[in-house]
């Protein structure tokens, strides 16, 4: 292989390994957030307080990151959680946050836009 080829190869693999994972301050994403209501209960960054000095309503996206990311499965799991709702019974966020569960959200949000979100919600904090 050439110099020039390798060059090319290479300065390939960075630009689509940036691309890959968004920004915290991803316009797009927080956009697609806030316009599907997610930002009503979740922050992204750990350690915000919930309403009134409360514990937040639902988790962190940085520690839903912390959590899942690398997981088998998480993004599917993460991504029907969205879609379904959670179960109050099987909370692991119980005493970390006031909601007891999440809502389903499939009338609020598209399983794609769903999926897309999800994914950067696991790249947050890379």
């Amino acid at each position: 292989m050439n110099v020039v080829a390798k060059i090319l190869l290479a300065g390939s693999a960075v630009a689509l390994s940036s691309m890959a994972v968004a920004s915290e301050n991803d316009p797009a994403m927080l956009k697609l957030a806030s316009t599907s209501g997610c930002l009503t209960c979740h922050s992204i960054e750990s350690g915000k307080p919930g309403p009134k000095g409360m514990a937040p309503i639902g988790p962190a996206w940085q520690d839903v990151a912390k959590q899942y990311r690398g997981k088998p499965g998480a993004q599917d799991f993460l991504t029907r959680v969205v879609l379904e709702g959670s179960s109050p019974y099987s909370s692991h966020w119980k005493g970390k946050v006031s909601g007891l569960s999440m809502p389903p959200n499939a009338v609020a949000i598209k399983e794609t836009d769903a999926r897309l979100l999800v994914s950067w919600i696991l790249s947050l904090g890379e």
